[in-house]
């Protein structure tokens, strides 16, 4: 690894780890109205569709499978991590099968 890569490493992680303290730390001063926590609860979800939109209209099927795996496993466990790991799973091993 060249030392230009690691400096630019350890920067990203830096500003990433300051933006998400950030954020915690200008939300201490933000009242949370009902509208604000259920804009909070929604984010998660406009964010991933903002990832899979233009990849879904491109219509690979890996990418296709593993949106519903992803559906499918929020449905089951009600869980974002288990669902995000089922659906990279299904998404890498349908790489791996078809062409």
């Amino acid at each position: 690894m060249s030392t230009e890569f690691l400096i630019a490493l350890v920067a990203m992680a830096a500003v990433s780890f300051f933006c998400r303290v950030g954020g915690f730390w200008v939300m201490r001063f933000v009242p949370i109205t009902p509208r604000l926590e259920a804009a909070l609860r929604a984010l998660p979800l406009g964010v991933m569709v903002g990832i899979l939109a233009p990849v879904l209209r491109q219509g690979r099927i890996a990418e296709c499978a593993g949106l519903a795996v992803v559906v499918l496993a929020m449905r089951l466990f009600g869980s974002d991590l288990a669902a995000a790991l089922a659906g990279v799973a299904t998404v890498a091993v349908l790489r791996l099968i078809v062409p």
